[in-house]
């Protein structure tokens, strides 16, 4: 039998080891109180179905212009579905963070904007008139990049290029290649409007399947992969040790390459600031979530500092050319600048923006960041 002593002693040891793994539990823990749902709420009100909203109008818009060309076969007729494929593909820059749900199910992004475009592939689907759009292997056949080639790209003046997309095997692509914007976009909105909207916010919790871990990481994604590399590393030589200008983005409209990058960039600003689709509403955000933990943690509030590395990015870009294949050509040590500024950004958001709010990385990093 223990005596009264040893038992005291044994009390005192169970109580002193539980107030230290106690103290350890909670300094090593970061306090977080804060909304998650209103800010499901917020981007999905807010941002992410009124773009989706307004960009299948502007699909609706290119597939009734290309019916139009198809009726008339003028030129006037090509030229308004130029200008309405471009104005579609602006709005693509609105979206292309939101890779989630039907949209990552159907993969939206990957049968949209895959650049380069593989020419070889596309004039073998021209010819043969034997493809599966629906099939991976088409990525790099299909979508804006394969129209940037199509309605600019084939060295033609207008008048031939009119005759040429007036063969029957020309005008079966392009009427397939716009029809399929058109499925793949309604189905995400149908998705969004139909029950998919009301199961993305109440899944509010903090876990790998959460929506707001998801979100954050297809954001981060975007950022990572398709802005900073895809859009300016991948064409400046960063991950071939030699510049690569023709995998700039729509290279054959070239003119409109750095506009596209910085729609892409203002994407990225929106979402983590918060600011509406609109531009009349700043909703919950990620920006407000960093706040809230470095308030109720007594920590550094990293935000403005992500926020300072957007602007620096927005600064040296304003410098390229209007065409990034060409600023490649003519001086790419500035497209390099640029690169470096959007790589620091994504220290911040991959370490220190993640550590804080407590979310893992779910992708593969295939460039050592």
């Amino acid at each position: 039998m223990r005596s009264v002593a040893t038992n005291l002693v044994i009390c005192s040891l169970v109580i002193l080891m539980s107030i230290s793994c106690g103290g350890d539990d909670q300094s090593s823990e970061l306090q977080d109180t804060f909304n998650r749902k209103a800010m499901l709420q917020d981007w999905s009100d807010l941002m992410i179905i009124p773009a989706f909203d307004s960009y299948l109008d502007q699909v609706v818009a290119l597939r009734d212009r290309k019916n139009d060309f198809y009726n008339g076969g003028t030129l006037a007729g090509l030229e308004a579905m130029r200008s309405a494929y471009l104005s579609a593909y602006r709005e693509w820059h609105a979206v292309s963070i939101f890779d989630i749900g039907e949209a990552e199910a159907v993969g939206l992004r990957n049968f949209t904007n895959i650049f380069p475009s593989n020419i070889e592939e596309i004039n073998n689907n021209i010819e043969s008139s034997d493809y599966n759009l629906a099939l991976p292997s088409n990525f790099d056949a299909q979508g804006y990049p394969a129209l940037d080639y199509l309605l600019y790209g084939q060295g033609l003046d207008d008048l031939a290029l009119l005759s040429r997309l007036q063969e029957e095997n020309y005008k079966t692509y392009i009427n397939d290649l716009i029809d399929r914007l058109y499925d793949l976009t309604n189905g995400v909105v149908t998705n969004w409007e139909n029950g998919y909207r009301d199961a993305f916010v109440e899944n509010d919790g903090s876990s790998a399947t959460a929506s707001v871990d998801k979100l954050v990481n297809d954001f981060l994604f975007y950022y990572e992969k398709f802005l900073r590399a895809g859009k300016i590393g991948i064409p400046a030589g960063i991950f071939s040790g030699t510049p690569i200008a023709t995998s700039a983005e729509i290279p054959y409209a070239d003119i409109y390459s750095k506009e596209f990058f910085l729609l892409g960039l203002s994407a990225v600003e929106d979402f983590f600031n918060g600011v509406s689709y609109d531009n009349s509403t700043v909703g919950t955000s990620l920006k407000q979530y960093l706040e809230h933990i470095a308030n109720e943690n007594q920590s550094e509030n990293i935000a403005p500092l992500i926020n300072a590395q957007f602007q620096s990015a927005r600064i040296l870009a304003s410098d390229l050319n209007p065409s990034l294949q060409q600023q490649v050509l003519d001086d790419n040590s500035k497209m390099l600048l640029t690169y470096d500024e959007l790589q620091k950004a994504v220290v911040l958001m991959k370490v220190d923006m993640l550590q804080a709010l407590n979310i893992q990385v779910d992708f593969v990093d295939a460039d050592g960041d």
